[in-house]
Parts: C-alpha cells; sequence; structure tokens
C-alpha cells in the first residue's frame, strides 16, 4: 500500500494500533538520513538534500478522531494530513 501526503509518496505504511503510531517511508532516497522531531511530537525523515522520505506519526488515529487531521511541521512547511489520505492506513491494519 502506499499513500500521498502533503506532495510526498510513501511507499511503504505499517500501522501500530496498540501503540496507536503510523510508519511511513519511501526507500528512494540518496545518501544519508537525519532525523528530526516536530513541534507536534512526530519525526520526520529527511535525505541529504532535504527531501522527506519518512515520517512517524505519534497518536495518529486519536488525532484523526479529534481533530479529522494530522499536521507535521517539516523544514519550511506544514502538512497536514486529513482523515481521507490517512484513513486508509488506519482502517486497513483494523481489519486484519
Amino acid at each position: 500500500m502506499s499513500i500521498r501526503i502533503g506532495g510526498y509518496d510513501f511507499e511503504h505504511v505499517s500501522y501500530d494500533d496498540v501503540a496507536d503510531v503510523l510508519y511511513l517511508r519511501n526507500e528512494h532516497h540518496q545518501g544519508g538520513v537525519s532525523t528530526h522531531g516536530t513541534t507536534e511530537g512526530h519525526a520526520v525523515r529527511l535525505d541529504v538534500n532535504g527531501n522527506v522520505i519518512g515520517m512517524t506519526i505519534v497518536n495518529a488515529r486519536w488525532l484523526i478522531e479529534r481533530d479529522g487531521t494530522v499536521v507535521i511541521s517539516v523544514p519550511h512547511q506544514r502538512i497536514e494530513a486529513p482523515a481521507k489520505d490517512l484513513g486508509v492506513a488506519l482502517e486497513r491494519s483494523a481489519s486484519k
């Protein structure tokens, strides 16, 4: 399964429904990777060129149910991931 959030495509999606953590990653990147914490408590992984190649979204389902969206601050950008974008990953896990 792949999903698109804020203009970024993630090929690998997994959701830990016990911890309520959504893991998104894209293996197509160049060079090293750095991880940055966001002001919202998530993590964003960037390649050496500053491209977003992964995200760890904490409390994903809870935020979707409470706000209808998840906000992720990455350098120089604020991404909003609405329920329609993240819901597929969360629902697929719930049906397992």
